[in-house]
């Protein structure tokens, strides 16, 4: 190809897109979750497990020579100059960057029993049916350390990825080598068109929760969680379920929560999906929501202990 050599197409197209950031535009890299990155410029480009995703853009890729042409617009002599340093200046020549090779990700040892997890999400509201599908379908355990350890499949069945959450602390934790495209999801019994979307496994929980203390049928229902708000884990469940088409957004009532909902909703327009803003209807996030509906079902129930509360 006229400008560029064979050797320097295939010495680009080797380049991935972070290690071209972190050599020449470490100010684009925004930090946005464990091993995962946005740019400063589009703050709805991921990137993530070598691949990166421009959600308002719709497409993706893995290299850094796709994201010049198709992001930055330049042709591809260009891009391939710009990455091997043709015609660039001293100062602007890419050095290839080696990354560390990634931990495999695997499932961290399971306790013998799960009674500290049962304990704790059922202090949080969560129904006892729902806790014990979860272990069942193998998407929830114990770990040696008494933590909920929640699990992300992929259409396979095959473990992809997992979080960890103190069942006495705050902790919070992705396991190594987690794919965040693959987000704890708690599956209807059969085959749904429809999927609640949520940022934490315990939300998801309570969304379900509240589904069956309103008396709808909650396992008719596919509940998807994000891990935070970025839409990867979601993009992935509706190319792997097609049949899907009926998508409710449930994020948090917060800052992060309503502008992650807009970007997600911008970005699904036209998709032929249909939508729904359904945030909480009460506090942060859905288990706020069901704890206060807990607490008002028990007012409702026993008057006389709501007249002395208000008398109190």
């Amino acid at each position: 190809m006229p400008g560029v050599s064979k050797e320097q197409i295939q010495h680009a197209k080797e380049i991935d897109l972070l290690s071209y950031l972190q050599s020449r535009e470490p100010h684009e890299l925004v930090p946005s979750g464990p091993n995962e990155y946005r740019t400063a410029t589009h703050s709805s480009l991921v990137i993530s497990n070598g691949l990166w995703h421009w959600v308002n853009g719709g497409f993706g890729g893995k290299t850094a020579l796709d994201y010049l042409i198709r992001v930055r617009g330049l042709g591809f002599v260009a891009a391939v100059e710009t990455l091997c340093g043709v015609r660039a200046s001293p100062s602007f020549s890419i050095q290839p960057v080696k990354t560390p090779v990634p931990r495999p990700f695997a499932l961290l040892p399971a306790n013998g029993n799960n009674d500290r997890v049962i304990a704790y999400l059922r202090g949080r509201g969560i129904d006892v049916d729902i806790i014990k599908r979860c272990i069942d379908d193998g998407i929830l355990y114990e770990n040696t350390r008494g933590s909920c350890v929640f699990v992300g499949r992929d259409v396979s069945g095959v473990p992809r990825f997992a979080c960890v959450r103190g069942t006495f602390s705050d902790y919070k934790q992705d396991v190594t080598g987690s794919n965040k495209r693959y987000g704890f999801c708690l599956l209807a019994s059969s085959g749904s068109r429809s999927v609640v979307v949520c940022e934490s496994p315990v939300d998801a929980l309570s969304a379900a929760t509240l589904a069956k203390m309103n008396g709808r049928p909650w396992e008719n229902c596919n509940y998807l969680t994000l891990g935070g708000t970025s839409p990867l884990a979601l993009t992935q469940f509706l190319k792997d379920r097609p049949e899907v088409g009926d998508v409710t957004l449930s994020l948090d009532n917060d800052g992060a929560g309503r502008e992650g909902t807009r970007k997600i909703i911008e970005a699904m327009r036209g998709s032929g999906h249909n939508i729904t803003d359904a945030p909480p209807g009460h506090g942060k996030d859905n288990n706020e929501f069901l704890l206060h509906f807990i607490r008002e079902q028990k007012s409702i129930s026993n008057p006389g202990r709501r007249q002395a509360a208000v008398s109190l």
